[in-house]
């Protein structure tokens, strides 16, 4: 059997950063940049043999039992992050200088903001995926700037093509931002964007190869 940790897009790595590991109480991560100059799977490497990442799920089930947290690592071309949950690890004391509790910090990947919120009322966490404040404060001027000076057919274009899948609070953020691009049409007497130029449902993508290649490291089921 083999562990899969290079997500082949954008979408697969916060897909399965949100959906696969926030989702089953993984919270507190560090991230990092592997240097041009170094080799990605040395790296890889390096890290699942010093935090022993590489194992089964039966053995993840048996670590959690007995009080032991478990350990996540996914890459995306150069950057990468290691995700854990509660639970006792070396991981914690290695990395304390620099480690974080998703539910406080955000992951920010590309534009995106990958972190955890309670549900209304105060019950548990769950995973949040939205556009940066950054990111997104650069969008809203962008439109703004065009908004009544480009055809119909173009800003639907823009938007329909705006590299964000859409999770609950981006549809709400582009929503805003349409909203907010019509205002400016509708005072200049212009014809508005439709509504249906949002994407409401965000289709599963596969994360990781289909194939077994240098993204892969075997483990035993001990």
């Amino acid at each position: 059997m083999s562990y899969r940790f290079v997500a082949t897009s954008v979408a697969g790595f916060v897909q399965q950063l949100a959906v696969a590991y926030l989702t089953n109480g993984y919270y507190f991560y560090v991230t990092g940049l592997i240097p041009p100059h170094k080799d990605p799977a040395k790296t890889d490497s390096k890290i699942m043999e010093a935090y022993d990442i590489a194992i089964s799920k039966w053995t993840r089930s048996r670590r959690k039992r007995e009080g032991h947290a478990n350990i996540h690592y996914l890459r995306y071309q150069r950057f990468y992050v290691i995700i854990a949950s509660h639970g006792v690890h070396p991981f914690f004391a290695a990395e304390a200088k620099r480690l974080r509790d998703i539910r406080r910090q955000p992951v920010s990947f590309l534009g995106y903001s990958i972190g955890c919120r309670r549900a209304r009322g105060g019950g548990e966490y769950h995973a949040s995926v939205r556009i940066n404040r950054e990111r997104f404060a650069q969008l809203k001027a962008r439109f703004q700037n065009v908004a009544v000076h480009r055809t119909v057919q173009e800003l639907y274009s823009d938007l329909r093509h705006l590299p964000f899948e859409p999770y609950a609070p981006v549809r709400c953020q582009l929503g805003g931002l349409l909203r907010s691009i019509n205002r400016r049409r509708k005072i200049a007497g212009m014809e508005l964007i439709p509504v249906s130029v949002l994407r409401w449902h965000r289709s599963p993508v596969q994360p990781f190869a289909k194939t077994e290649e240098a993204s892969t490291i075997t483990f035993s089921n001990d």
